[in-house]
């Protein structure tokens, strides 16, 4: 009878707004703001107008703003409301010129920004993550390491913590 409003009609205009929407600021270091729909629930039955809808949109915000600014941001710029899960994990980075980075690079590490965040946002203190395997593995359903990459990491964790040490004694 096409009466009501349908809830997912309206969400998908906005879910559109967040796939294009760009923030004016961007990181020297960390780039863009990602925004990213994870998520969508509604409906109650296969010939009912749906009144509600909900959608779980992963934003991924960088030092350009502050995360309450974010969410003020997108908040405007959409006609749903926007309900943050939490504001309390912040973008996190280390200078290239920090001595946990230059002994990461004397040993052939790469460095770049990971798109993904840890608990080191948490964290209160300068910190940098280094792993094994390869970040585009992580947080997929089919997440893995292989045995190979776990030998390399224990000889580069030692490696590591050796080099470390000497570089960190021979500045004191």
């Amino acid at each position: 009878r096409q009466e009501g409003v349908n809830a997912i009609y309206k969400a998908i205009k906005d879910i559109e707004i967040l796939k294009n929407f760009k923030f004016e600021k961007q990181s020297s270091l960390l780039g863009d703001i990602s925004i990213t729909t994870t998520q969508i629930e509604a409906g109650v039955q296969h010939n009912v107008v749906p009144d509600s809808c909900r959608f779980v949109v992963d934003v991924r915000p960088t030092d350009a703003y502050t995360n309450e600014e974010v969410v003020e941001i997108l908040q405007k710029a959409i006609e749903s409301d926007a309900i943050p899960r939490s504001t309390r994990v912040h973008a996190s980075a280390i200078a290239e010129s920090h001595p946990l980075v230059q002994v990461a690079l004397k040993l052939g590490r790469s460095t770049f920004v990971s798109p993904t965040t840890s608990d080191m946002a948490l964290m209160p203190f300068t910190s940098m993550k280094m792993g094994v395997g390869q970040s585009s593995r992580s947080h997929s359903a089919d997440e893995f390491v292989l045995e190979s990459e776990l030998e390399e990491g224990i000889s580069l964790y030692n490696k590591y913590i050796v080099l470390l040490s000497a570089d960190l004694h021979g500045r004191q």
